[in-house]
């Protein structure tokens, strides 16, 4: 195989790695129902079909991107892709609760320890400048496309095969990442001489980010100040500051702190975290309007959202035109702005509407999706020695994950106290429904008008 022909098969590998991280987000938002009536999950507990994976991914990031840039990024990818694979498989075989919720956690896990190793190996995989860039924005453009493509193929599987085959659809896909990536994946060079672990820092960042993202998933739930979630979100507190403490005085530090220093890493940590603030929590709230006051079917609601992963895809081929233009910060705020626009266009739904009164507002979004997202793990990435890049990496996807856990959480908090009431949104009737998902649409317009100021307060004005 040529040289150049190996770099296209890589960069395809990355991307497809990338993409169903992407999709397993979404993928099963459709399929949540007829899993719950299948396997007999309660109201209360179905919510752990989709929070089991965002608990053991939050909470193993960091320390995924430590291990990638320690022992090497492409043997950190293939135990990842096979960890992602096995989870796949047993979800879709899952005949239990318990069997579905492990299998969440195992794909949680390979997915922590996937998500830093890929850009990592770009990094090392392709030369610095224009080959560099256009891999990180194919990369990078797949999780935005990924994101909204999970609903269409989530509820075209569920409708025609059914929802077992939401998971067993990654199981070729990692068979044949696991066979190609030895092949055309070049290893990073490690240090040589013996490698050294911060096994405390480890535990207690470990330990206290899987506490952390469990308090903010089930504090919506319980309440904030509840016994139940209350001690949890404490004790995720103090581990986190031992961290710091234990990071300042270790010779080996699991985060380095001089990255910290890095201006864009910080502001695309946040940035991150504001997307998912707002443009992460559309697929739930507009997989509501579908569902519960237009009554689609599974298979409508996920096609509602082809204009939206059209447009994602068309905005992630525009990335590094735009970039060369607006440079980072321009490029990061014209995709804030374009999202603030699209929610505020889709706070014109009505509950007599239809799917084509989504387009207009989905399709502005899936743009500035595209370009927020792309350009958040590039500007992630700016300035960090090649040798912390997974750990870089790692920093601005836990942004991702918390943003995400923190954003629906007050968008929710916000509908609950504006109509006095902790009802559950797919329990009020359509007008009312359709007017909380109004709210959440203008709250996530505010939100990405705050990422806007973020953007320019950190961001690098032009590429470096």
């Amino acid at each position: 195989m040529s040289k150049n022909r190996k770099k296209g098969v890589a960069l395809i590998l990355l991307a497809v790695s990338q993409l169903i991280l992407a999709l397993d987000y979404t993928i099963v938002f459709v399929a949540v129902p007829s899993i719950g009536a299948d396997l007999g999950f309660s109201a209360n507990h179905l919510q752990w079909v989709i929070s089991a994976y965002s608990l053991v991914f939050g909470g193993f990031l960091l320390i995924g991107g430590r291990l990638s840039d320690l022992l090497g990024r492409r043997r950190i990818f293939m135990i990842a892709i096979a960890l992602f694979g096995v989870g796949s498989l047993l979800g879709g075989l899952a005949n239990s609760q318990i069997m579905m919720i492990t299998a969440r956690g195992l794909q949680g896990l390979g997915g922590a320890l996937l998500s830093p190793s890929t850009l990592s190996l770009i990094m090392s995989n392709f030369g610095e400048g224009a080959e560099r860039n256009r891999a990180m924005g194919i990369w990078a453009s797949m999780g935005g496309v990924g994101l909204s493509l999970g609903l269409l193929l989530g509820g075209g599987l569920t409708s025609f095969l059914g929802w077992e085959f939401t998971f067993f659809v990654n199981v070729p896909i990692c068979l044949i990442s696991l066979i190609l990536a030895p092949l055309v994946l070049l290893e990073n060079k490690t240090t040589s001489g013996p490698k050294r672990y911060d096994a405390l820092g480890t535990i207690s960042v470990t330990v206290g980010m899987i506490l952390i993202v469990y308090y903010l998933i089930q504090s919506p739930v319980e309440g904030w100040l509840h016994i139940e979630t209350l001690p949890f979100g404490l004790v995720g507190g103090i581990l986190l500051i031992l961290f710091v403490i234990i990071e300042k005085r270790t010779k080996e530090p699991l985060i380095p702190f001089r990255l910290f220093r890095n201006r864009n890493l910080i502001g695309a940590a946040i940035i991150a975290a504001l997307f998912s603030a707002s443009f992460g929590t559309l697929y739930y709230f507009l997989s509501l309007y579908t569902q519960e006051i237009l009554h689609y079917s599974a298979i409508q609601s996920g096609l509602s959202f082809l204009p939206l992963t059209i447009s994602a895809f068309i905005g992630g081929r525009l990335i590094n035109k735009v970039l060369l233009n607006a440079g980072l910060a321009g490029t990061v705020a014209i995709g804030m702005v374009l999202g603030g626009i699209g929610f505020l266009v889709l706070t014109q739904l009505s509950e007599k509407g239809s799917a084509l009164g989504i387009i207009p507002g989905t399709v502005i979004i899936g743009f500035g999706q595209a370009l927020v997202f792309t350009t958040t793990f590039i500007a992630g990435s700016t300035g960090i020695n090649s040798k912390e890049q997974g750990v870089a990496s790692a920093i601005v996807s836990t942004g991702q994950q918390i943003g995400s856990a923190v954003g629906l959480a007050a968008i929710i908090a916000i509908i609950s106290y504006n109509f006095k009431s902790n009802l559950q949104l797919e329990k009020m009737n359509p007008g009312e429904l359709n007017s909380a998902i109004h709210m959440s649409f203008i709250a996530a317009s505010v939100i990405t008008f705050l990422g806007v100021f973020i953007t320019y307060s950190t961001l690098s004005r032009k590429m470096q």
